[in-house]
């Protein structure tokens, strides 16, 4: 079962997630999502447990527990494709200047409503 822990601490890392889920059964991965720009993690993982009741046993009692200062969250991880994403048109990293929007005005003189092109 592939299991998804949020609200984790910076400073805990793939090792650390393994040896805390190892005491439940079998590990097969322990992932922390390291975010390479601010040097961190982004505070959540990802852990495998082959054996359903092991990892069953895992969430139960790890969920909502303080692990490095920090209260955890722990489910089981949904699979991609259930995931929502953004909508948002462009990514955060590009250049926002280059994308036109478009803005719906109301004169307030007159009561009519004009769309202004935005860049």
């Amino acid at each position: 079962m592939n299991i998804y822990i949020s609200n984790l601490s910076y400073r805990v890392v793939d090792s650390d997630l393994r040896h805390l889920f190892e005491k439940f059964g079998k590990v097969s991965s322990a992932k922390v999502i390291f975010d390479h720009q601010a040097g961190h993690s982004k505070g959540f993982g990802f852990i495998d447990m082959p054996d359903k009741d092991e990892s069953s046993k895992a969430i139960a009692k790890l969920n909502q527990t303080e692990y490095d200062g920090k209260l955890i969250s722990v489910f089981e991880a949904r699979p991609r494709d259930e995931r929502t994403y953004s909508k948002t048109p462009y990514s955060a990293t590009s250049d926002r200047r280059r994308h036109k929007t478009t803005t719906t005005v109301v004169d307030a003189e007159q009561g009519k409503r004009h769309e202004e092109e935005q860049q």
